[in-house]
C-alpha cells in the first residue's frame, strides 16, 4: 500500500464555528475520521505544521511547509496540503518554485464549508486529493479542488463562496477527478527526475494595481521599500505617460536604482503584450521591465520572490523569469 503524508496548515477545511466567525481550530488526525475509506487506499501519516487561516500565510511559512517534504521526501510516495482558499493559488506556486523537479505529486486542496459541517465540499476534496497524489503518470505540485487537479502554477481562486472556487489559468486543466475514475489530460514525461529543493524566498516584492489618476511617484516611494514590483495594467499592458502623470521618468530611476519591474495584466485570461501599443512599446524596450505574458499574478509574485532569494543581476533574472517551471509560462 503507498504511503501518503498530510500537511495541514489550518483554513476553512478545519475551521469551526466561534463567536468571532470561522477559525481552524480542528486537528488533522481528525479529518481522517470523515474520510475512512481512504484507509483502503492507502496508508496515511499526519503532520500538523500551521493551524491558521491562510490570510495570515506568509512568506516564511512556505519554508517551513517545503522543509516537511523535504525531510519526508524519500518516505511518502505522495504528499497533500490542507490549506485555506484564500491564498492557497500563493502557495501552490510556491511549492512550485521551492521544490522543482519532484516526482510526486504535491496535492493542495482546502474546502469551501468546514469538514465538520453536515454539508461540505471538504470531505471530497480531501479524498480527491489523496487519491491523485498517488497518481502513477502525475508529477509535481497541483490545486485539486472540486474535482479538478490543476497545475499549480496556473491555479487561481476565482469565486469566493461556490465550491467551483478554482480554475485553471490559461492553461487546460490537468485531471478531472470522478469518485475512483481520474481523466487526465494533462500527462507529464516518465523521464526520472531529482528534485531541487530551494530555501530562500526574497517578500520584498510588491504588487501594484493600475488605476486611472495613479501618480507615478508612488514607484518611488515603492522603491524605496521594495526590491521588485509587479505592476497589474490594463489590457495587454501599458502605463501612462500623457500630461503630467507620465510613468516613464519614475521607471527610469528605478531602472537606475537596479529594481525589478514586470508588467502584469488585469485581465485574468490570454495574458500580456506590452509592445502592442504605444503606451507599452517604449516601456518594453527602454526600461529593465519584464513582463509576466500568460502568467497568473500569483506565480509571477512568487516567481520574483524566489529570483530575487537567488539573484538581483537584472539579465540573470530575467533569464529566470522567463524559464518556464511547472509550466508557468508559454510565450
Amino acid at each position: 500500500m503507498k504511503k501518503v503524508l498530510l500537511i495541514a496548515t489550518g483554513g476553512t477545511i478545519a475551521s469551526v464555528k466561534t463567536e468571532s466567525g470561522l477559525s481552524p481550530k480542528t486537528p488533522p488526525d481528525e479529518f481522517l475520521k470523515y474520510i475512512p475509506e481512504v484507509k483502503e487506499v492507502v496508508d496515511i501519516d499526519v503532520i500538523q505544521v500551521l493551524n491558521i487561516d491562510s490570510t495570515n500565510i506568509e512568506p516564511e511559512h512556505w519554508i517551513m511547509i517545503k522543509d516537511v517534504i523535504m525531510k519526508n521526501y524519500d518516505d511518502y510516495d505522495g504528499f497533500v496540503i490542507t490549506h485555506g482558499t484564500d491564498t492557497l493559488a500563493y502557495t501552490a506556486s510556491a511549492m512550485s518554485y521551492l521544490i522543482q523537479g519532484s516526482e510526486k505529486v504535491i496535492a493542495i486542496t482546502g474546502a469551501q464549508k468546514p469538514i465538520v459541517d453536515s454539508i461540505t465540499d471538504g470531505r471530497k476534496n480531501l479524498i480527491d486529493a489523496i487519491r491523485f497524489s498517488i497518481r502513477e503518470n502525475a508529477r509535481g505540485v497541483y490545486v485539486v479542488f472540486d474535482g479538478k487537479a490543476i497545475i499549480g502554477t496556473r491555479a487561481k481562486k476565482i469565486r469566493s463562496k461556490s465550491y467551483s472556487a478554482f480554475d485553471s489559468i490559461n492553461y487546460p486543466v490537468a485531471a478531472f477527478i470522478d469518485g475512483k475514475r481520474i481523466l487526465q489530460y494533462v500527462e507529464d514525461n516518465p523521464k526520472k527526475l531529482t528534485p531541487t529543493f530551494y530555501n530562500n524566498l526574497n517578500p520584498k516584492v510588491f504588487l501594484l494595481k493600475l488605476i486611472p489618476g495613479m501618480e507615478p511617484e508612488i514607484l518611488d516611494y515603492i522603491g524605496q521599500k521594495y526590491d521588485g514590483i509587479i505592476i497589474e495594467s490594463y489590457g495587454v499592458g501599458g502605463l501612462p505617460f500623457n500630461d503630467s502623470r507620465n510613468f516613464k521618468k519614475a521607471l527610469e530611476r528605478l531602472t537606475e536604482k537596479g529594481k525589478i519591474v514586470v508588467l502584469a495584466t488585469q485581465v485574468i485570461l490570454e495574458g500580456s503584450d506590452a509592445e502592442t501599443y504605444e503606451v507599452g512599446f517604449d516601456i518594453i524596450n527602454k526600461y529593465n521591465i519584464l513582463q509576466a505574458y500568460d502568467m497568473t499574478v500569483e506565480s509571477a509574485v512568487v516567481k520574483l520572490m524566489w529570483i530575487l532569494g537567488i539573484t538581483k543581476d537584472f539579465n540573470e533574472v530575467k533569464k529566470l523569469f522567463y524559464k518556464s517551471i511547472n509550466k508557468d509560462i508559454i510565450f
